[in-house]
This record gives C-alpha cells, sequence and structure tokens, in this order.
C-alpha cells in the first residue's frame, strides 16, 4: 500500500486509495474479501460524528442493469438513506440512522460495542437495533462493520433468522466525508 507522510507531524500514514463511489464498483465477493480484512480496535471513538453513508451491493442484485441502476442512486442525493450518527467514546456507544423521506429525520436508534462477527468470528463494531422503541422488523436487522482504511467502514445489513443472520447488502460509511447533523442549517 502506498503511504505519505504528514510533514506537520513527520508520521508516514497510509494514502487513502478507497471511498464510497469506488467501493460502490465492487461486487459482493470483492466487498466481502474487504470485509475479512478489516479491522477494528476496542474503542468507538473514531465512528464519533455523522459519517456519510452509502449503500453498496444487494446479495440478490449483484450483476446487470438493475444493479447497476440501483448502485447510481444509492450514490444520489435522492436516495433515502444518509448514513449513521455515532455518539459514545470506549467500548460502548449509540447511533441513528440518518433518513432523507419527506424531510430529514434520524430513525432507528441502535447501540454499539466491539464484539465477534456473525460472518466470521472475528472482532467487528456490531450495531444492536434490538431496542424497544424500533418496529419489529427493525429490530431484526443486524449490522456489523470494519475499517478497511483509516476512517473508511465497510458492512454487511444482515435479517435475523433463527438459523442464522442472513446477508442482505454491503454498505460503508465514511467518517473523512462527515454530514450535516440533522437538526442543524448547512453553512453558507
Amino acid at each position: 500500500m502506498e503511504t505519505t507522510v504528514d510533514v506537520t507531524k513527520n508520521v508516514a500514514r497510509p494514502a487513502r486509495t478507497m471511498d464510497l463511489d469506488a467501493l460502490s464498483k465492487l461486487d459482493v465477493n470483492a466487498l466481502g474479501v474487504l470485509y475479512a480484512r478489516g479491522t477494528v480496535g476496542t474503542k468507538l471513538d473514531a465512528l464519533e460524528g455523522h459519517p456519510r453513508g452509502r449503500m453498496l451491493a444487494v446479495a440478490s442484485l449483484d450483476h446487470g442493469a438493475i444493479a447497476g441502476a440501483l448502485r447510481r442512486f444509492s450514490g444520489s442525493q435522492a436516495f433515502p438513506w444518509g448514513g449513521k450518527s455515532f455518539t459514545g467514546r470506549g467500548e460502548s456507544g449509540a447511533g441513528v440512522n440518518r433518513v432523507h423521506v419527506f424531510g430529514r429525520h434520524q430513525l432507528f436508534p441502535f447501540l454499539t460495542r466491539v464484539g465477534p462477527s456473525v460472518v466470521d468470528g472475528a472482532p467487528c463494531i456490531v450495531l444492536d437495533y434490538d431496542l424497544p422503541d424500533n418496529p419489529g422488523a427493525i429490530r431484526s436487522i443486524h449490522d456489523e462493520v470494519r475499517e478497511i482504511e483509516p476512517g473508511l467502514y465497510l458492512g454487511p445489513a444482515m435479517w435475523k433468522t433463527r438459523a442464522a443472520p442472513r446477508f442482505i447488502l454491503w454498505f460503508a460509511l465514511d467518517t473523512r466525508a462527515q454530514a450535516t447533523p440533522i437538526g442543524r442549517k448547512r453553512a453558507g
């Protein structure tokens, strides 16, 4: 991996190689490989804020015209999901989804913690929607994320079933591209 040197701190850091647009061009399997290589620290501080989000690839619509149209739509301003907002530091926290339907809303809260992935058992950040304020369908969602390069997180969204969670789609969060929090006006 190429590195750059931060001259203000004289520290080598990995060069930015991926973003939400680049990830959206990858198929389900390639995203799975990136996720398997991802890492997670023991603290959730890095997710603090309002990272921009993007749906990347849907399991049953990975190729073809519909998949391409869906990928383009997910990157447009018209797409209803804008990402997630996170609070909390240390080993646990909370968050909420930013949804843009008939205005900007914060919907479907979740709790966060570092725990084992249901995909491969390795550490990940678990987003737990099983909260009394969420409708039953939302409580059945299992999300988790790992950092795939500094500030860029990738995760599977899954549906909880009796046997095991079923993979639905990949999504990403970019903490390097913070969104305006809901409830605050944009500057300018």
